[in-house]
């Protein structure tokens, strides 16, 4: 039984044709997928040269015929993949040969390459567009997908092999299982899990602790993870809330709790809240239709709210109102900080740019000076002295008396930067969560009517107040 597929090869962007062909041929003659090359024959080409003589034989087309085609397809390749443990290498290299010099007629050189990596056998046959002759190129003609499945067919019935029987539409049965992917993020958290409860006193010491779990860490600007069977680094940042470096070190610090992520917390937790529908008040203005789906957006979103409150450990309006003071107060904390750096960032800049400018119109200003403030001097010199005037000013504004180096203001800079960056990260962190907790709060207060209750008991003590005097 084999499946095959039919697909035009084309320039990739930024290449030339020569090395879009050295690609395609190279992968397919890989030596660690081809038994070390035995695996590889060809059709009116050397394997080896396959992609020069290709591009040889394009050369020679334009020569002939002075065409030249826009988006080009330069070859084609066709995937045979045949089922597992029902031919050997050899066998399948034969039937993909076969395959090449039917579909293309004995037209086109072709270079047939049998991969072993996988568990089913597979062959990538690489044909040249342009025809032996190099008048000609291939035509994909309609429903060739069609036509070389049938051809592929033929051919393992001749040699003793099973096909693709297809099911009448009605017997066909949809699929509902899915083999289970495999997720590096989530081993990852894992390990990450298991570093932290072990209480590492430093973020370089629960960095040795996912050493010695067998992963290789990457310092620098950006902390990444790599393991054995992965296909490149993974960052910190890329494993979701909970996870990042910045949430790390707090933890490791004793300033933020850490929380096992579960799948099924997690598919939870990426369904935002939203706020309840007042019927009554829409109502006026809708049908009976927005009624029925208000109510069950209303239903949806107060099984989330639940949901979130039992996640929180909440259990009464009175918790969750203090939750949501706090998650406001830190909130307000952070956004106020942030504010903080981002002046102080504004100030070193404008400072540091004064105290260049001052150094560079400091000579012209005392010659300035020694002129006796000289109008004549004055107007050929009016940008530097101007310069030096708004830095004077800018120091008297700030209360400098002795000027800071600007080595020391560039390393300032870059520690309130780095502070900003962090602090960011715990705002985004803190904004999000006291917009979950407000929405919570108000659909609690909206369902329980709460909040009607508390303004007519306002209005009440009013009316009481008002009797008495």
């Amino acid at each position: 039984m084999a499946a095959t597929r039919l697909i035009a090869l084309h320039i990739n962007k930024g290449k030339t044709i020569a090395q879009c062909l050295r690609d395609r041929t190279d992968y397919a003659q890989n030596p660690e997928k081809t038994e070390k090359g035995e695996l590889v024959t060809g059709y009116e080409c050397d394997p080896m040269t396959a992609d020069e003589e290709f591009l040889l034989a394009k050369r020679q087309y334009l020569h002939i015929t002075g065409r030249r085609q826009q988006n080009d397809v330069i070859a084609y390749q066709i995937r045979q993949s045949f089922k597992p443990g029902e031919i050997t290498p050899e066998e399948a290299n034969r039937v993909g040969y076969e395959l090449g010099m039917r579909f293309t007629k004995g037209k086109h050189a072709f270079l047939v390459a049998t991969h072993t990596d996988r568990a089913h056998i597979h062959n990538h046959i690489v044909f040249n567009s342009t025809s032996l002759d190099c008048k000609r190129k291939f035509r994909d003609f309609h429903n060739s997908g069609l036509a070389l499945q049938k051809i592929s067919d033929i051919i393992c019935v001749e040699h003793g092999l099973s096909i693709i029987e297809k099911k009448p539409y009605k017997e066909r049965v949809k699929r509902t299982t899915y083999p289970k992917r495999h997720c590096f993020r989530d081993e990852i958290r894992q390990a990450i899990d298991r570093a932290l409860l072990n209480k590492p006193k430093d973020f370089e010491e629960f960095l040795r602790l996912l050493e010695q779990d067998g992963y290789t860490c990457k310092r620098g600007k950006h902390t990444a993870l790599w393991r054995e069977g992965q296909d490149r680094f993974l960052r910190f940042r890329s494993l979701g809330e909970g996870y990042t470096e910045e949430e790390i070190r707090a933890v490791i610090l004793g300033e933020k709790e850490h929380n096992i992520r579960s799948k099924n917390k997690q598919a939870v937790s990426q369904k935002r809240l939203n706020l309840l529908v007042d019927i009554d008040v829409r109502l006026q203005a809708k049908g009976i239709g927005y009624q029925r789906w208000a109510t069950v957006y209303n239903l949806k979103q107060m099984a989330q709210t639940m949901i979130f409150l039992r996640e929180h450990g909440i259990e009464d309006i009175v918790q969750l109102r203090e939750k949501t003071k706090q998650s406001t107060e830190r909130f307000d904390q952070l956004d106020e900080k942030i504010k903080t750096t981002e002046k102080r960032l504004v100030e070193i800049a404008s400072l540091k740019k004064h105290i260049i400018n001052y150094a560079k119109t400091k000579d012209i200003y005392a010659d300035y000076r020694k002129s006796g403030y000289s109008r004549k001097f004055y107007e050929s010199h009016r940008e530097a002295i101007t310069l030096h005037k708004a830095a004077k000013d800018a120091f008297n504004e700030l209360g400098i008396k002795k000027l800071p180096k600007a080595k020391d203001l560039s390393a300032e800079y870059a520690e309130v930067l780095a502070d900003k960056k962090s602090a960011y990260a715990q705002y985004r962190n803190a904004r999000t969560e006291m917009q979950d907790y407000l929405k919570a709060k108000k659909n609690v207060e909206q369902f329980l009517n709460l909040t009607r209750q508390e303004e007519e008991k306002t209005q009440e003590e009013k009316r009481k107040e008002e009797t008495q005097r």
